[in-house]
């Protein structure tokens, strides 16, 4: 029996055995989500990454590959945690017909929750924190609608992008929210200002936020830090308005990874974790914007 034919019935066992989670859909929008997709079933490694990384991957994998050359075939995904969590407990994903594997050997988070979600699942052999970040406001060139504070996010009409349920820095913005206004302030922006139709939730990803703001159809997001560092890079015009160290969930914002119980690709997936927290791996991080997990 061939090794793919292998891991394809080690899959369809995962499934059946799973907890009948129905099978989430990756929007079929988001290829570019799912890296190396062609040789996923011969992958060596399966990485499930939050998506918010997905600027460093490439430069990460690429210094990975060269300090482990025999680690030749990776698969990985950069799909916001809470909807790869659905896909773990699910035992797959359906993307444009197909059914993607529900088994990686590393998963990370930037909450807590999805972690010891696996972990009551008797799923996670080790978790630990490798990786920091922060929040900001990003917002037009010039900053049209003179944006100086998370309050100003309560104005009528003001248009924010706001990232959706499935991401892990919702959970953080609406912590920022209440800590600048109180639970009105959430109440206005996450549920007043959505049914008026000026808060806008992002389909996936809130890296759709800059691509919005070039588009004029609003006038402010919170993304993560590193995401302005992005923008720039590319070259798209906009402006950073910073909510300062008390808001900015700087000393809150954990990235956790873990190693997955009866990982298919035990030695390789060690190898990574080691990795990670490597002088050499955190410096990649820390020159796209990230906190070092060494400068927390």
């Amino acid at each position: 029996m061939t090794q793919s034919a292998l891991r394809h019935i080690i899959a369809i066992v995962m499934s059946t055995l799973s907890k009948n989670e129905e099978y989430p859909e990756i929007p079929s929008t988001r290829r570019d989500d799912l890296h190396n997709l062609e040789e996923m079933e011969e992958a060596r490694l399966v990485l499930f990454m939050a998506g918010n990384q997905y600027m460093v991957m490439e430069e990460l994998i690429g210094a990975f590959q060269k300090r482990h050359p025999e680690v030749e075939k990776i698969f990985y995904e950069t799909l916001p945690p809470g909807l790869a969590l659905r896909q773990i407990l699910a035992g797959g994903a359906l993307f444009q017909g197909s059914m993607i594997t529900g088994r990686p050997d590393i998963y990370t988070s930037v909450t807590k929750d999805a972690i010891e979600e696996l972990d009551i699942r008797g799923l996670v052999d080790e978790s630990r924190i490798y990786l920091h970040n922060r929040i900001i406001l990003m917002v037009p060139k010039g900053n049209p609608a003179n944006i100086r504070n998370i309050n100003d996010l309560d104005r009528d009409g003001l248009r924010i992008s706001q990232p959706g349920a499935l991401e892990d820095i919702t959970k953080y913005i609406v912590d920022m929210y209440e800590r600048a206004g109180g639970k009105a302030l959430v109440s206005r922006i996450m549920e007043e200002k959505r049914a008026e139709g000026s808060t806008i939730l992002t389909i996936v990803h809130h890296r759709e936020t800059p691509l919005r703001l070039g588009k004029g159809t609003v006038d402010v997001g919170p993304v993560w830090a590193t995401e302005a560092v992005h923008a720039k890079r590319e070259g798209l015009g906009f402006e950073v308005v910073e909510v300062g160290e008390r808001l900015d969930q700087r000393h809150r914002v954990n990235y956790y990874i873990t190693k997955l119980r009866n990982a298919p690709n035990h030695q390789n997936a060690e190898k990574f974790l080691s990795f990670i927290l490597s002088e050499e791996a955190q410096m990649i991080y820390e020159s796209y914007g990230f906190v070092p997990y060494a400068k927390s």
